[in-house]
């Protein structure tokens, strides 16, 4: 079977983040369809399954446009009476999709496609189950015709008697597609397989800028190919629909040059245009923009060393400098900002494969998905999202002989509700399950000797439920494969504070519990208590940070021979800066010292230092080798007067 001459490697990342991004919302569509099969939702899973097959033939992946194409087949049946819709269609196309996801994965790493003969030989079986007989013979997913020769301009085409007939086509590019520009140029190259394109409007640079006035582009095709052949070429390419093709009768006209773009033409009536980047120059554009808010800063420092009479111009000059370089900063920013379906989207289809594996039935409702936050923060929140779902499904609800039992609904349910508050997102997962059992907690706790009886009684339930997010702590009486070894929860954790987020967790003894994460919109701008030791400033993030406490050292009160800090309610361990940071300092020696009150991973702690430097909101830097092997290390930033500053995670300080 013959494949495209021209290079489709460039093509390759694109490819695979469309083919995703198709493939995931198929799944979550066949979530849907367990729960209710309509002909609206068949029709979107038919359009995902032929989006993944126009893709995979336009970059000449014959054997993943093959098992797309009988998965659109089966769908296709579906269309045609959706009650044929059950349980074990559903695994199939389930199987499928994760098949090709596995192709998809292939190609990205260069390896040869998964053997899925078998997955294919079993959907023709399956649709011609359902339809009663055997399927036709699939017309060939990408089969063009070698070209003719081609001429190099109209006039001569034109005048030659035995020239191929031409046909007028018309192509209308789908609006919400990602790259109307890459879509229009493979719709342009595939055409151009069958034959000679004439009359291209717009012209060919602007359909590659994806200057595409309403996305539709006109050409004439001279081809020897039939209707239906060029009808079956355009199929393959995804995104890209062919709205009209007719036979041109009369003599075709000379065309000297390609129409030129209207200058008049008001781009207001243009659609809007995106394009993907990659998240590696994204950093790199931020890392910029956060290195000309610190020069600014900088700039801003030296100007008050100069005199009076000569600051006002210098000052006003750096005020504009300000105003630009932070809205250059507020768009980057802007442009990194992803909405938070990117995780959700992924959990209808892991909600249902966790429950039917322990025998559970579960209704996921989710609600805020199209709240935006920082990329990065969405990276990191995926697999501690999973972990929470898992939680949730297998230790939170009860099963169905068990929840009937506690007069429940048999269904359990899981809700996901994501929301806007000011200048943070909290994100809250809660189940109607069983709860947590706060004196088992405790129990365990003191089993394991992870906290005395004393200690353990003088918690409030608050810090109780934290405890099952120590490392290796688990109140499952069984381990599966899906959770119960202890591992998961200090994980979700550990990821939301390493975006500057907190973790809260809520719990009725036979009502569910709610886990909430409280996260900011961006890692790359954040407020911080600047303390000093010795001759050096470093940073504590706010978010962590629940007060400050100025008293002498000779108040402190001692508990196994370590000094505490009476807090509230509670006594807290004291640890000094100067001794974690193993650098000099002067707070044994100072007649008052303040303690920082941080959260840590075992609780609040007090953190002795020598002064407090007042808050900053800063520009956060990466650590780069071998800095980002220190622990207790969260980064860095530059204040204006030049001077760096480490911040610091205190509950890998404390633990190292």
């Amino acid at each position: 079977m013959a494949g495209p001459s021209w290079d489709t490697s460039r093509y390759l990342t694109l490819f695979s983040g469309e083919a995703t991004e198709h493939l995931e919302a198929l799944g979550k569509d066949v979530v849907s369809l367990e729960k209710g099969a309509t002909t609206a939702l068949i029709d979107s899973m038919f359009r995902h399954a032929h989006s993944v097959k126009g893709m995979a033939a336009s970059m000449a992946f014959e054997g993943t446009a093959k098992l797309a194409h009988l998965l659109e087949d089966l769908l296709g049946t579906l269309r045609a009476d959706v009650s044929r819709s059950n349980a074990s269609v559903a695994d199939v196309i389930l199987q499928t999709v994760d098949s090709l996801t596995g192709h998809v994965k292939a190609a990205v790493a260069n390896e040869p496609l998964p053997d899925s003969t078998a997955l294919m030989t079993r959907l023709s079986e399956l649709n011609a189950s359902m339809t009663g007989r055997p399927p036709p013979a699939p017309a060939p997913v990408f089969e063009p015709a070698p070209p003719p020769p081609k001429s190099t301009s109209a006039a001569t085409a034109a005048s030659n008697p035995a020239a191929p007939p031409r046909f007028s086509v018309k192509l209308k590019i789908n609006p919400a597609s990602n790259q109307p520009g890459v879509r229009g140029f493979l719709a342009y190259k595939r055409l151009g397989t069958l034959g000679n394109v004439f009359d291209l409007k717009p012209p060919l640079d602007d359909i590659k800028a994806g200057r595409v006035p309403q996305g539709t582009i006109t050409l004439e095709l001279e081809t020897d190919q039939t209707e239906d052949a060029i009808t079956r070429t355009m199929r393959t390419v995804a995104d890209v629909e062919l709205e009209s093709i007719a036979a041109i009768v009369k003599a075709v006209p000379v065309v000297a040059a390609p129409a030129e773009v209207d200058p008049n033409r008001v781009v207001g009536q243009e659609p809007a245009r995106t394009i993907r980047v990659r998240t590696e120059v994204m950093d790199q554009f931020l890392d910029q923009a956060g290195e000309l808010l610190l020069a600014t800063s900088r700039v801003r420092e030296l100007s008050r060393g100069m005199p009076a009479a000569q600051r006002p111009p210098l000052d006003e000059a750096v005020d504009r400098l300000h105003l630009l370089v932070k809205g250059l900063h507020d768009k980057v920013m802007q442009a990194r900002m992803t909405p938070i379906a990117v995780i959700t989207d992924r959990l209808p289809r892991a909600a249902r494969d966790i429950a039917r594996r322990r025998n559970r039935d579960v209704d996921l409702v989710i609600t805020g998905e199209d709240i935006e936050l920082d990329r990065a923060i969405v990276d990191e929140l995926a697999d501690p999202v999973l972990h929470l779902l898992r939680n949730a499904i297998d230790h939170g609800l009860e099963p169905t002989d068990e929840r009937t039992a506690a007069n429940k609904p048999p269904k359990g349910k899981v809700t996901i509700a994501v929301r806007r508050l000011r200048d943070r997102v909290v994100f809250e997962l809660s189940d109607d399950g069983r709860g947590i059992d706060v004196e088992r907690v405790k129990v365990l706790v003191v089993e394991r000797g992870l906290l005395t009886r004393d200690q353990v009684a003088a918690l409030t339930e608050r810090e109780t439920l934290m405890l099952v997010c120590l490392p290796g702590f688990s109140t499952a009486a069984d381990v599966t494969d899906i959770s119960g070894r202890g591992v998961g929860m200090d994980a979700v954790r550990r990821a939301v504070e390493q975006v500057g987020g907190t973790l809260e967790i809520e719990t009725k003894t036979g009502r569910g519990t709610s886990f909430r994460l409280s996260l900011p919109l961006t890692v790359a701008v954040v407020n911080l208590l600047l303390v000093g030791v010795g001759d050096e400033v470093y940073g504590l993030p706010i978010g962590k940070v629940s007060g400050v406490v100025e008293t002498a050292r000779d108040r402190l009160a001692m508990s196994q021979n370590a000094p505490v800090l009476q807090f509230g309610q509670s006594v807290l361990p004291v640890h000094e800066l100067s001794a974690l940071l193993e650098v000099p300092g002067d707070a044994r020696t100072a007649a008052l010292v303040p303690f920082v009150v941080v959260d840590g991973d075992d609780g609040r702690l007090a953190l002795a230092v020598d002064r407090l430097l007042g808050q900053q909101e800063v520009v956060l830097k990466g650590l780069s080798k071998p800095l980002d092997l220190v622990p207790g290390l969260a980064g860095v930033t530059i204040l204006g007067n030049g001077q760096p500053v480490f911040i610091l995670d205190v509950a890998r300080l404390v633990t190292a």
